[in-house]
């Protein structure tokens, strides 16, 4: 069955290994993320009913879940910004589940599976600046869903190199390909988010305890 008819098994392209470890990966942080965004929506519930409500996760003058859901950046598209991860996270995970079994979609479909997570990324980085810039605090499980979607989209984008499903030219998906197989990526990975950590602590300092 060619890719353009619908799902077909796998190709032995990228070695078995890899695969089970991305898709591990993908769907252990995809489960995560759907947790925060059920606790997240739940939490949104208690303070459309009662603003003054006070959260679990209300644990200090920084880590204020309550502070931070009651702001408008927290309900953009005017509902709650969980209901993302809770229509998202499932289709992710079906995703990591089927590729361990050894499904290959379609080139486009991960493709566009790229593209939409990739926007699901910014929007989670835009929501952390806005906590940590505007807001004045921050929200602990909006932090999980933020680093769950980081491990997510690396997971994915790490694959979809590998598979060249990012319609790159034959140049540039060899130069990518050696910059993922090689452990660049890796490193890329473990610097962007070292940063944000380090960003993070510059900003709050001793109170986050």
């Amino acid at each position: 069955m060619s890719e353009t008819t619908g799902v077909v098994m796998e190709q032995n392209v990228t070695p078995k290994r890899a695969r089970t470890f991305l898709f591990s990966e993908m769907l252990f942080f995809a489960i995560l993320s759907l947790i925060a965004s059920w606790v997240l929506a739940y939490d949104a519930i208690v303070l459309a009913a009662n603003p003054d409500a006070i959260l679990a996760c209300s644990i200090n003058e920084v880590l204020d879940c309550a502070k931070v859901g009651t702001t408008w950046q927290a309900n953009v598209w005017g509902f709650p910004n969980a209901f993302f991860g809770l229509i998202g996270e499932p289709v992710v995970m079906t995703i990591a589940v089927a590729k361990l079994s050894g499904v290959r979609f379609p080139r486009w479909f991960m493709f566009a599976a790229n593209i939409g997570y990739t926007l699901g990324v910014i929007f989670a980085y835009w929501l952390l600046y806005q906590s940590t810039f505007v807001i004045g605090a921050l929200c602990p499980w909006c932090l999980l869903v933020t680093f769950a979607t980081t491990f997510v989209f690396a997971s994915m984008t790490n694959w979809n190199i590998r598979e060249n499903n990012l319609y790159l030219s034959e140049g540039a998906h060899a130069k990518a390909k050696a910059f993922v197989e090689n452990g660049w990526f890796t490193l890329s990975l473990i610097g962007w988010l070292t940063l944000v950590i380090i960003i993070e602590i510059i900003k709050w300092g001793p109170r986050f305890l």
